[in-house]
């Protein structure tokens, strides 16, 4: 039996789809956090965790970024996120972010400064517990 949980085989097609096909959004945080270009830290584009695929994930870190367009200001898609979000926290210790599509062009460094906030906060974190 496979325990594999992150990027089993057979979601690979629709996670290269995904990248291929993102939205434009995706395209343009994607060109702002690629080769370790925010505060060192390597993150991954359509990385899957159990039956989730996250829009960005830094396995070094536990942090996902997803970005949400129309489907998700419905009632269904607010439950779809919110149990999403608690799965990924309770069963893999993963930290999520959310931003709305828009603001990754309308605020851009308002989007990069709550990702290097959030990166700060937990290299601390990993630090004050290294310590003891």
């Amino acid at each position: 039996m496979n325990n594999r949980t992150h990027n089993q085989p057979q979601q690979n097609e629709l996670r290269r789809e995904l990248r291929t096909h993102g939205t434009s959004a995706e395209a343009t945080l994607w060109l702002m956090l690629k080769a370790r270009q925010i505060e060192g830290v390597k993150f991954r584009r359509q990385f899957s965790i159990g039956p989730y695929i996250l829009d960005f994930y830094s396995p070094e870190l536990h942090l996902c970024i997803e970005l949400d367009g129309e489907p998700h200001f419905t009632p269904e898609g607010y439950e779809h996120d919110q149990q999403r979000t608690e799965y990924l926290s309770r069963l893999h210790g993963i930290r999520t972010l959310r931003f709305e599509n828009n603001n990754v062009f309308r605020y851009p460094e308002g989007v990069l400064s709550e990702i290097r906030s959030a990166i700060k906060e937990i290299r601390g974190v990993v630090e004050n517990l290294q310590t003891y």
